[in-house]
């Protein structure tokens, strides 16, 4: 079987560098695009090279439906706005679409569902094995208590962070309450600010820290009188994402369009909603 082509968008940054390595070392795929802004400092190196790889032979562009007619696959860690974009340009090329990208509103998660009828659309607020098996016992352990404990999700990433709560922090959310069977946004909290009355019964809070340079740190509580049960998970390198999303690439090939998630991709049906 021929290797996967996989373009990787925001290439010059931070995650795109992550994800250009990640490709590269990974069996059964080959970096063939490489995306960036109109106006980047980037465009026109060597997509290898600024990922400290040596030379690939892929140069970093700006016209990313150029780009999408000569691969596979796309990974994108990028902003809401250019990855709706590229969910487009992605079911006119009829290829896979690895989105790790969060923070999209009710709008813009609309036009990717919309995308997905023409592309296999890889979406999920964490690609890391560890946090899906995380959410999958989050669900359970939901499912096993009753309302007297009360549920709390508290996250931690860098200082540059743009957006709260963190994709994974909702993802976990949403695990709890899948487990209790209620919509979260019937019962989620994310502030709490002066005189705020007592917790109400079934809520599923939400906190959120920033600051440093932490990769991303998430803790579920269950909290009752007496006892606290605590489930965590603490990212210290970003490969863990690359990875995984450079797996559901993989795991896209010869998929129907659709939207999928990581739980898919993983085999961990019970999971999902």
């Amino acid at each position: 079987m021929e290797k996967l082509k996989i373009a990787v968008t925001g290439a010059a940054g931070r995650m795109g560098r992550e994800l250009i390595k990640a490709v590269h070392d990974t069996p059964g795929c080959v970096l063939a695009g490489a995306v960036e802004q109109p106006g980047s400092l980037a465009l026109g190196q060597d997509a290898g090279l600024l990922a400290g790889l040596g030379k690939l032979g892929v140069l970093i562009g700006d016209d990313a439906l150029e780009q999408f007619a000569k691969v596979d696959a796309v990974l994108d860690f990028t902003v809401p706005a250019a990855s709706v974009e590229f969910a487009g340009l992605a079911a006119n090329a009829r290829i896979i679409h690895v989105m790790g990208t969060t923070g999209l509103n009710a709008e813009q998660e609309a036009k990717v569902k919309a995308a997905a009828r023409h592309a296999t659309i890889i979406k999920s607020g964490n690609m890391s094995l560890g946090v899906n098996l995380l959410a999958a016992l989050v669900k359970k352990v939901a499912a096993a208590l009753d309302p007297d404990f009360d549920i709390e999700v508290l996250e931690m990433h860098h200082r540059h962070k743009i957006d709260a709560p963190s994709g994974t922090a909702l993802l976990l959310g949403q695990a709890a309450a899948d487990g209790r069977k209620v919509a979260l946004a019937d019962v989620s909290v994310r502030s709490r600010d002066g005189h705020t009355g007592a917790r109400k019964r079934g809520d599923i809070g939400f906190a959120t820290l920033r600051g440093g340079n932490v990769v991303g740190e998430h803790t579920v509580i269950f909290a009752a009188d007496g006892e606290r049960i605590e489930l965590t998970h603490k990212a210290s390198d970003r490969g863990i994402f690359t990875r995984g999303a450079v797996k559901a690439a993989l795991w896209g090939r010869g998929k129907p369009p659709g939207l999928y998630d990581m739980f898919d991709v993983l085999g961990i049906a019970e999971a999902k909603g």
